[in-house]
């Protein structure tokens, strides 16, 4: 896995994952918070799913076989799509029905000071974690806004352990509102209630997870900035005298394809436009070291053949 994959990430929020987890199942076995038990499987979940990236990172490495010429560079987006259904019905589902419960047969909260002791530990452990996640994100993300680069990251995993990271914290402060309510008024509903919005943000943080990993999945082209530096680089001003046309596509978060159709002289020679070809090549993967599989095809310049295929006439009876 690449710097960019968010290694160091992913291994911190997977200890900090695990030892919230045992807490959390303790200060349940004590407290009988249904907060907690929710809290304990989102920490479950959690872990399991920074396995799954960390499982992902290490299958993307596989070397390129006949049957996959490409490589398994997308591996690593299957197991990002994977973590948004873990997290949505482990984390999420659970959580909604472990809340519904609790409304309609609330009990009080047993020795208080567990769950509020647990509570406390875990939002200093998941504010650990999620500081190694924003740093490490800050390295990549450039001048972006966070919405953006979690749009546009093509490696899925700093959004992940992001969003997972924010929507755990978010969790404690719910879980400890609820808890801290039910102490108070002596009502246990608020504790399901509490529970009940956990459930709410797990699932709506699985989905945003699950709508941008099925975008990578699909294939998504270079940014705009690599696609300009991709096309400045094709052009020598020599042989190479435009892009026709040009297609990108991410193979995985660190493999780019590049296909582009290139215009060369009438009168150029096979072998000037090899060499044009080759030197092309070298210039894409100095611009940009990911770009590994590169096609160009030279043709002459014509104005029908940059411009795009017209829509099919629709059937007329």
């Amino acid at each position: 896995m690449s710097a960019s994959g968010g290694t160091k990430a992913i291994v911190a929020a997977l200890g900090a994952n695990l030892a919230i987890a045992v807490s959390k199942f303790v200060a349940f076995a004590f407290s009988g918070s249904s907060s907690m038990l929710a809290e304990g499987v989102h920490s479950v979940a959690d872990s399991g799913n920074q396995a799954l990236l960390l499982l992902g990172g290490k299958k993307a490495k596989k070397k390129a076989t006949e049957e996959h010429p490409f490589g398994f560079g997308r591996e690593r987006y299957i197991y990002g799509f994977l973590v948004s259904i873990v997290l949505f019905t482990i984390g999420g589902v659970f959580a909604l029905y472990e809340g519904y419960e609790k409304v309609q047969h609330p009990h009080e909260i047993d020795a208080w000071y567990w769950p509020i002791g647990v509570l406390v530990f875990a939002i200093i452990a998941e504010g650990f974690s999620f500081r190694t996640a924003v740093k490490e994100s800050n390295e990549v993300r450039g001048n972006q806004s966070w919405s953006q680069f979690i749009r546009t990251a093509k490696a899925p995993e700093l959004p992940v352990v992001l969003l997972e990271d924010l929507g755990a914290l978010v969790g404690l402060v719910l879980a400890l509102g609820g808890v801290g309510l039910s102490l108070l008024t002596g009502d246990g509903v608020w504790d399901g209630i509490g529970t009940l919005c956990i459930g709410v943000l797990l699932v709506a943080i699985a989905l945003v997870l699950a709508s941008e990993t099925k975008s990578l999945l699909l294939g998504e082209a270079a940014g705009p900035e690599v696609v300009a530096r991709i096309r400045a680089a094709i052009v020598d001003g020599d042989v190479v005298t435009r892009v026709i046309h040009m297609r990108t596509l991410h193979l995985g978060p660190d493999e780019l394809l590049v296909a582009a159709k290139i215009a060369v002289e009438s009168d150029d020679t096979a072998t000037e436009v090899a060499h044009a070809i080759d030197a092309a090549e070298a210039r894409i993967r100095e611009a940009e070291p990911i770009a590994r599989v590169i096609y160009l095809e030279p043709d002459i310049y014509r104005e029908q053949s940059a411009a795009p295929a017209a829509p099919a006439a629709p059937a007329t009876d």
